[in-house]
């Protein structure tokens, strides 16, 4: 005997449901649930066997699904169309049963086996025009202040003057991208994406989550409390990545632990830093160029290189300025023997450029294009995403131009 609960949300195939898992001597409906909240309160009991849900009830998502599946309770949606079976997929829910179809319940509901439901392409989305495959790259560095804000916005804005770029401030500790750029939204980007990752709807409504500044470059805001960080579901930033990634480039700012704290069982703050470095094409490690800044950065190189040893990175020594009395080649010999990076660049102290974008909100390529800081940045982009190459002219008519001084054939 199997035990069911149901939840239609007020939809009207409930009836016929109903009536189909009535005929079933092995079947018995528990409960008709009035919302997702009295669903989880019942399966909460232990009581039940299967929930038979709306894809399209309220509240119903990843976590709705996870705390089904701790209590035993299979989870089987019921869909309207192919874009329902995608969402299905999308929060984890394995058997699917179409409205036409009802009088497959039954035996879906008594299989032993789950299928892994291919998701099938929604007819009626508009297909992409040349999807651009951009790089991930995650900005990360020791704690102290070492300028990783400065240079995730910087690099961003000039990867989005060449090609359509998305900045996420994923800093577990409370992201502050969004008052460096002059956002007063008090909706944090990356919540909102949290919330739709968890109901499945994040690829769809990818849109509504950033803040476009102009075409090409957009940012999806951090959180706006450090307390709140336990409110982004595990596996956000991935996909965040995963579908920015597919529209262009993705530069994530981070924070700087990299501590696995779990938390009686579930993983801590740090996990948001720790999934941006697991999903970045290549790490971007930040740090100051004085004697404290050197010695954190030394021994942030080693911990990166023993927790990610495939991890392709990039180091940016920050504020580089002539009192300090160490030249490049110094500073790169101190460097040399924690870390044998893919590259290594030198930004220059410009505190006054760099005060001046702070104060208007806006990005040193917009208030100071030709500035030391934002070309040596420049170069860091030309690096990570070497530019195109200029198309060579052609002469009119497919001709090669005639060279000047060559005699003309008779």
């Amino acid at each position: 005997m199997r035990v069911v609960l149901l939840l239609a949300a007020g939809a009207a195939w409930e009836t016929r449901a109903l009536t189909v898992l009535g005929g079933r001597r092995d079947l018995v409906v528990l409960k008709r649930c009035v919302d997702v909240h009295d669903l989880l309160a019942t399966a909460t009991s232990g009581q039940a066997d299967a929930a038979v849900v709306s894809v399209e009830a309220p509240g119903f998502d990843l976590a709705a699904v996870d705390h089904l599946t701790q209590h035993g309770v299979r989870a089987v949606t019921v869909v309207a169309d192919e874009r329902g079976m995608v969402r299905a997929g999308r929060i984890g829910v394995r058997s699917t049963v179409r409205v036409d179809d009802l009088e497959a319940l039954p035996e879906t509901i008594t299989s032993d086996h789950e299928p892994v439901p291919e998701p099938a392409p929604v007819a009626d989305a508009p297909a992409p025009m040349a999807p651009t495959v951009g790089r991930v790259v995650a900005v990360w560095g020791p704690a102290g202040a070492p300028g990783r804000t400065t240079v995730a916005i910087t690099l961003a804005a000039v990867l989005g003057s060449r090609s359509r770029t998305t900045l996420v401030d994923a800093d577990p500790c409370g992201g502050t991208v969004a008052q460096a750029l002059g956002v007063l939204d008090e909706v944090s980007g990356l919540l909102s994406a949290a919330r739709l990752a968890g109901s499945g709807m994040l690829e769809e409504r990818f849109a509504g989550v950033q803040r476009a500044f102009d075409e090409r470059f957009t940012v999806v805001t951090g959180l706006p409390r450090p307390d709140r960080w336990a409110e982004v579901r595990p596996g956000t930033v991935e996909l965040l990545a995963e579908v920015a990634g597919r529209q262009g480039h993705v530069v994530i700012d981070t924070g700087s632990s990299l501590d696995d704290d779990d938390l009686g069982g579930r993983p801590g703050r740090s996990r948001l830093t720790l999934a941006a470095l697991d999903v970045a094409d290549e790490v971007v490690v930040v740090g100051t160029a004085d004697p404290v800044g050197l010695s954190r950065l030394a021994r942030a190189l080693v911990d990166l290189r023993e927790r990610s040893p495939l991890a392709r990175v990039r180091v940016v020594v920050n504020r580089m300025r002539p009192t300090i009395g160490w030249s490049e080649r110094d500073v790169t010999q101190m460097l040399s023997d924690f870390a044998q990076p893919v590259g290594l660049h030198f930004l220059p102290e410009d505190r006054p450029n760099a005060d001046r974008a702070l104060v208007t909100g806006r990005t040193l390529l917009e208030t100071a294009a030709d500035s030391p800081l934002t070309v040596a940045i420049g170069r860091l982009a030309d690096a990570l995403v070497p530019p195109p190459e200029p198309a060579r002219p052609r002469a009119r008519g497919g001709l090669r131009p005639r060279t000047a001084g060559t005699a003309r054939p008779r």
